[in-house]
């Protein structure tokens, strides 16, 4: 086994974005591609390894950029304000997300017919997005992330496999709003599953978050779980 990576460079409304690749070098045929979207920071390290995680799995992994040029934020505040223009324009969302599934397709080692999503707290509400479009691919999967449907797009049956994987006691995701994301589903069509964690919040797969007040705690078990059932949905949707 030998992973390798690269920086790709893409595009979406003028803004040059780059995004982060591994596979396995060692495999001759195309690998089926796993797109990574980026928690509210930004395309950072964690989104990275990930990529090269699941690389080290079998499959062709491409962290997206949806800020630009690599960019991350230092703060909440940055963070916030890096988010707030995808979160006020959903449409402008899914096309960012929808440009990056594009540049894994066009990459040489991935299975352009065999793609899932992926995504981390707001990295999880832009996979969601992904699917609420009715693109054709596999399936997308949620790590706590945002479950709010857009408000002024209309919904499109959902054909991409749903699993989400979430914090019962996620301070931003209450439980009414996960009843409303099963609501949406059900009425789109899809095949879908949200796994619940008890004891467990906002960020759960993160080893530096730390902030009980915020609601973003590491939760050792959790992460464990539901990278299990990641990699579990993977070989289901993808195999």
């Amino acid at each position: 086994m030998t992973i390798r990576t690269r920086l790709v460079e893409y595009h979406h409304d003028n803004v040059t974005l780059q995004g982060f690749f591994a596979w396995d070098d060692s495999k001759i045929a195309p690998q089926p591609g796993v797109l990574i979207s980026h928690s509210w920071v930004g395309r950072d390290e964690f989104v990275c390894q990930k990529a090269i995680a699941l690389a080290q799995t079998g499959y062709a992994a491409f962290a997206l950029d949806m800020y630009g040029a690599g960019k991350t934020g230092n703060s909440p505040e940055e963070n916030a304000l890096l988010m707030r223009p995808f979160m006020e324009d959903r449409t402008l969302l899914q096309g960012r997300v929808l440009s990056a599934l594009h540049a894994l397709r066009s990459q040489a080692e991935a299975d352009a017919g065999k793609i899932a999503a992926i995504g981390f707290c707001f990295g999880g509400l832009c996979v969601l997005d992904l699917a609420r479009s009715g693109i054709d691919i596999q399936g997308v999967v949620s790590f706590h992330g945002l479950f709010s449907a857009p408000e002024h797009i209309p919904p499109q049956p959902i054909t991409a496999r749903v699993l989400a994987l979430h914090g019962h006691d996620d301070p931003m995701v209450p439980p009414e709003q996960v009843a409303a994301l099963q609501k949406e589903l059900t009425a789109a069509g899809a095949d879908w599953q949200i796994h619940v964690y008890g004891n467990t919040v906002h960020a759960f797969t993160n080893p530096q978050a730390n902030d009980p007040g915020f609601g973003t705690v590491y939760n050792p078990t959790a992460d464990h779980r539901s990278w299990t059932s990641l990699l579990n949905f993977l070989h289901e949707v993808l195999k």
